[in-house]
């Protein structure tokens, strides 16, 4: 990358993967105004495969695969993910450049209008929750057992107005962080506290991915790297990669990162396995000491990467209360929710498919029979020649996806840096190993287990139709 070559940025096409593109390009701009970046937008395999339920898939890179091939030819120099989206282990030659100041990592509750007195505990008896979160409904059920859990469909925008629109869901339960980022704070109801929720490894924080070998992409990275945010997702990331879950079980995660005295900090961290109805639950938590170096960023308060553009919230461009030594010039565009069409609803071809399929069980993308190009569909409309009435996308092998990630690398990704010691990622490291250690000896891997053989046998089940 020379110094004035362009910087190719690598992203999902969905609006809140944009914002969350530009938002680091807007940063970086700041610290170098005279470089120029281009975003290129690409699908990934979980926007294109259409056969393969997400927990067959399991963690591997169902959101990530095209984007870190992009990155492996060149065609690109970094790509901003969802943390929660990568995997724990990246494919060879790939690595985790930074990770942001970390937005609110809890969920979020949204009622409908007409509900949005209640809480979850005080919503009337079989009052209906969206979710497509296996992590969420187990919670749910275990705790708020009142309440039915279903299965809702779509990106943010959607659900939203399935919510709103189509009278079926009482409420629905959605990451905060989303929320925010698409400006759309007014909506939610409540942030459920851990006791309430625990939240999944790595939500709230974006992730920006490059070239292991690229120093120079590294170093352009390093003032958005946040210690303490990493401190805490490492320790996340490393307990769901020794527990070797993914999205194909109920495994959620809390932590917290206090300053004790100097730089000695205590990082502390919950997680917690259930089986899908929630009547299993094991859960620990344990702590650890860890030493940050002085931050060599503004001195009047912890947020900012750069003093004279010190911001409280780096997602959401909020000013410091502390030191709000400039306006914050050309703040994100807001998205509002009232001007997305209803025709959302009526053109989701998910809203017409008579297959109910089980939490967690979700295709990503479109279907094609549905949106008529590949012909009618099996359970929709009879095909010439395909006498069951079964739909085809759960019935195909998926050796033929080739996804790897074998290489141990950084700490669970992430490379290190100078404001944090080795000794210190090497401690949050071995926290999250301890604690899935203590999940796995109280029988974490048998609940773990069932879950992911009863979703499978319930997949082959609910996608044939009765005639």
């Amino acid at each position: 990358m020379g110094e004035n070559e362009k910087i190719r940025v690598g992203s999902r096409k969905s609006e809140l993967a944009l914002i969350q593109t530009r938002h680091v390009i807007s940063l970086l701009k700041k610290i170098h105004p005279e470089k120029d970046f281009e975003i290129v937008t690409m699908s990934t395999l979980g926007d294109k495969v259409l056969d393969i339920p997400l927990p067959k898939i399991g963690e591997k890179s169902l959101f990530t695969k095209e984007l870190e091939a992009a990155l492996t030819t060149g065609c690109v120099d970094f790509v901003v993910h969802s943390l929660k989206d990568l995997p724990t282990m990246l494919p060879p030659g790939m690595a985790i450049g930074a990770v942001l100041m970390r937005e609110d990592p809890r969920d979020a509750l949204v009622l409908q209008k007409d509900h949005d007195k209640y809480l979850l505990e005080t919503l009337p008896a079989g009052s209906v929750i969206g979710t497509s979160s296996l992590r969420r409904a187990a919670q749910l059920a275990r705790k708020y057992p009142h309440l039915k859990v279903e299965n809702i469909r779509g990106n943010l925008n959607t659900r939203l107005k399935k919510l709103d629109e189509l009278g079926k869901y009482q409420g629905i339960i959605l990451a905060s962080a989303g929320l925010i980022r698409m400006g759309w704070t007014s909506r939610i109801t409540k942030i459920l506290e851990s006791d309430e929720l625990l939240y999944a490894v790595g939500q709230g924080a974006l992730g920006v991915e490059c070239r292991e070998s690229d120093e120079k992409t590294i170093n352009l990275l390093k003032p958005l790297y946040d210690v303490q945010t990493a401190l805490r997702v490492i320790a996340e990331r490393s307990l769901l990669k020794t527990l070797g879950g993914g999205c194909s079980a109920p495994v959620a995660v809390t932590t917290d990162l206090t300053r004790n005295k100097e730089n000695k900090y205590s990082l502390t961290i919950k997680g917690a396995v259930w089986s899908l109805d929630g009547k299993e639950e094991i859960v620990e938590a344990d702590t650890c000491e860890v030493e940050i170096k002085d931050f060599k960023r503004c001195l009047t308060c912890p947020y900012n990467f750069q003093n004279p553009s010190c911001v409280k919230d780096i997602e959401n461009l909020q000013k410091c209360d502390v030191c709000p030594n400039s306006p914050i010039k050309n703040p994100a565009k807001r998205i509002k929710l009232d001007g997305v069409s209803a025709d959302v609803l009526k053109d989701d071809p998910h809203e017409h498919c008579p297959v109910s399929l089980p939490i967690g069980a979700d295709f990503m993308g479109k279907c094609p029979y549905l949106e008529a190009t590949v012909g009618k569909c099996p359970v929709n409309g009879a095909v010439e020649g395909l006498d069951v009435k079964q739909c085809p996308f759960f019935n195909k092998k998926i050796e033929n996806i080739e996804i790897k990630g074998d290489v141990d690398q950084g700490y669970c990704g992430l490379v290190k840096h100078d404001e944090v010691s080795v000794e210190a990622l090497k401690e949050a490291q071995g926290l999250g190993t301890k604690l899935a250690q203590s999940l796995l000896a109280k029988g974490a891997g048998d609940v773990m287990a069932k879950a992911q053989s009863t979703i499978h046998a319930s997949i082959n089940v609910s996608t044939s139709v009765k005639s």
